[in-house]
Formats: C-alpha cells, sequence, structure tokens
C-alpha cells in the first residue's frame, strides 16, 4: 500500500507524536531566536528560500532564478547549502565546477555550474560557511537554501514556498501525520509565499489561497517551470525541441517532483516521451544505470540536477533540459515578484 495511504489510516495515532514535534521544534526556535543566542547574524542581506512541507516545491529553481537575479545586478551572491547527501572532502566547501557530486552534492554543483560569479558553500553547520565567506569573499548578499527551519542563521527576507496540496487536505498536518515540518503557526515568520503552479491552474487554486493565506497578510506569487533548451551532457552543445522531431525518446530522472519532470518535458517535446524511468530524489548514478540507459537506444532526456551526475558515465546522447521559474499571478500585491523583490532591495540598500 502506498505510505500515504498508511499515513491517513493511521492519523488519529500519529496527531498525538506531531503535536509533540511542534513543541519540540517550537521550544528549540524560542533558544535560537533569543537576543543572546550565537546564530550567525550576516553584515549583508541574507534571503532564505524554504517551505514548510518536505517535497518537491520548487526551492532550487527558485535559488537558481535570485542568482540570476543578483548578476544582472552586480551583486555577489554566496548560497548557504547543507549539501544533502555530500561527502566534502573539507568543511566548508566552496564549490568549485570540479567537484563531483559526492563531494558537493547534485543542486549545490549544479548551481556552482550555472552562476559562476556567485558562491556556493556546502556545509552542514551554515554558521561557519557564513562566517567564512563574510572573512574571504566579501558578499553582497547571502542566499540561504532550504533555511526556513534552519534557526541558526538570521535572515532579513523569508521566502516560503508551498504545494497546492499544503492548502488543502495537507493544511496543518505535521509530521508524522503530515507532510508539515511545522504548524501554521509558523507561517507568521513568512515575508513573501510562493506556490509552483502553472497560469492554467492558478483560478481553480486561487480560492484555496485566498482561505488559507489572505489572514497572514503577505504578498503570494506564483510561479511555473519554463523551458529553455537541451544542453548534450558533456559537451554543452544547445538544441531546440525540432532537433528531435520523430524521433522517440526516454525521460529518466530522480528528483523531488518526478509528475512535474513529466508534464514540463512533454510539453517542450511535444509529445510523452516513450520511456519513462524514475528514480529516488537525489539519486546518483551508476555505471549500471548508465549502461541501462544507453541500451534503450534512443536519446535520454533528464534534468540539469541529474546532469550533474550523468557527466561522470559519459552518456553519449543524453541531453538536459533547462528551466527557470518564471512568475504569474500574484495576491495581496499589484507588482509582479521581480519588480517586487527590486523595490524591497531598494528600500535595503542593496543597490
Amino acid at each position: 500500500m502506498n505510505p500515504l495511504s498508511w499515513q491517513k489510516r493511521l492519523r488519529p495515532l500519529l496527531t498525538p507524536v506531531s503535536l509533540l514535534y511542534r513543541r519540540i521544534l517550537a521550544a528549540r526556535r524560542a533558544k535560537w531566536e533569543n537576543e543572546g543566542s550565537p546564530a550567525f547574524r550576516p553584515v549583508c542581506q541574507c534571503f532564505s528560500v524554504g517551505n514548510i512541507a518536505w517535497g518537491g516545491t520548487g526551492k532550487t529553481p527558485v535559488v537558481d532564478w535570485l542568482l540570476g537575479w543578483s548578476e544582472a545586478r552586480g551583486l555577489r551572491a554566496v548560497v548557504l547549502s547543507r549539501g544533502y547527501k555530500a561527502q566534502p572532502p573539507e568543511l566548508p566547501l566552496h564549490v568549485s565546477p570540479s567537484r563531483t557530486p559526492g563531494e558537493a552534492g547534485d543542486e549545490p554543483l549544479m548551481l556552482a555550474l550555472e552562476h559562476p560569479s556567485a558562491a556556493v558553500m556546502v556545509d552542514p553547520d551554515r554558521r561557519r560557511s557564513g562566517r567564512w565567506a563574510e572573512e574571504r569573499l566579501s558578499p553582497d548578499l547571502f542566499v540561504l537554501d532550504d533555511g526556513f527551519q534552519h534557526v541558526k542563521v538570521r535572515r532579513d527576507l523569508d521566502i516560503v514556498l508551498l504545494r497546492p496540496d499544503d492548502l488543502g487536505d495537507g493544511w496543518g498536518r505535521v509530521i508524522p501525520a503530515g507532510a508539515w515540518r511545522e504548524g501554521p503557526e509558523a507561517l507568521e515568520r513568512a515575508d513573501v509565499f510562493m506556490i509552483k503552479c502553472s497560469p492554467e491552474a492558478w483560478e481553480s487554486l486561487r480560492p484555496a489561497c485566498e482561505r488559507r493565506l489572505a489572514g497572514f497578510r503577505r504578498p503570494l506569487f506564483s510561479f511555473s517551470l519554463r523551458p529553455g533548451s537541451l544542453r548534450k551532457i558533456g559537451t554543452g552543445e544547445c538544441r531546440d525541441a525540432d532537433a528531435f522531431a520523430g524521433k522517440p525518446y526516454a525521460l529518466a530522472t530522480g528528483v523531488g517532483d518526478p509528475a512535474q519532470v513529466w508534464e514540463t518535458v512533454a510539453r517542450f517535446m511535444g509529445r510523452e516521451p516513450a520511456e519513462y524511468i524514475v528514480y529516488p530524489d537525489h539519486h546518483a548514478y551508476t555505471p549500471e544505470d548508465a549502461a541501462k540507459l544507453e541500451g534503450l537506444g534512443m536519446s535520454v532526456i533528464c534534468t540539469s540536477k541529474d546532469a550533474v551526475k550523468l557527466r561522470e558515465l559519459r552518456l553519449a546522447d543524453a541531453w538536459a533540459l533547462r528551466v527557470e521559474a518564471a512568475f504569474g499571478p500574484a495576491l495581496w500585491t499589484e507588482a509582479a515578484f521581480p519588480h517586487w523583490l527590486d523595490a524591497w532591495a531598494k528600500r535595503k540598500g542593496l543597490f
């Protein structure tokens, strides 16, 4: 049976455990938010990108967008990441393009490759990596990746991502009775809400957004993932979908929201994949995986996150679809997110 089905069946038994979990988190937060706590207080502005629930909400595309926004305005941004499943040879690790996914983690390495003018730091202790970066890199801006529950670093802007399910049956259901990491009261800390949904789905989702979030009086921005071009893994050659017209292709991915990847790729290519292979999130691709993909006898398409791991395996015909966050309709503000953020940054003296 699906684990989510078991979770629903056992919810009456799990709810007391959720309440205890919420109290433990609240006590921990109160300790670190005390003025005398040893939390890291950056000398420059710090953006946090996080979510209330576990699972794929689009954090990495939003961090990627923020790095592009920073570069376009001449700001030196430093990303503070814990480096999920990474095994850095040193701590903190300043990620360079020559690092492996095993050393840096797939998402930090992907961001470092896409944004060479930014710095990506990996360290489970983000106070340490932040201080290291302040001393050596003179950042204009920190971006705290997956930072909403990270109490040890102060931030100036808390961007909180939500899933459509968070506004429905999943609302307020805390681990282990649900997917939320904290209770609804935690959303009071947010400065901005974001939700990943297509422009077509926005109108049907809007009533739930208004019902659940109006009381927080924060702006809500929708965004979707806009595909760009296909980049050949290993060479960087770029092609559009027309180059694959009339040919079958395989889709392979190991991300938090594989259904979103399938939808994005199928829409970009104009047809469904002939083969669809789903691996766990942050999957470490093996030579056996590469042999299986090569044996399909067709072009393999994956995400940029998958590509940083597949590049070491030298597939002959593998392509990464580059996507970027594209912001759509909003609530409780007249401004589109890029303009809203520009205005916020100017008020804070960032530029």
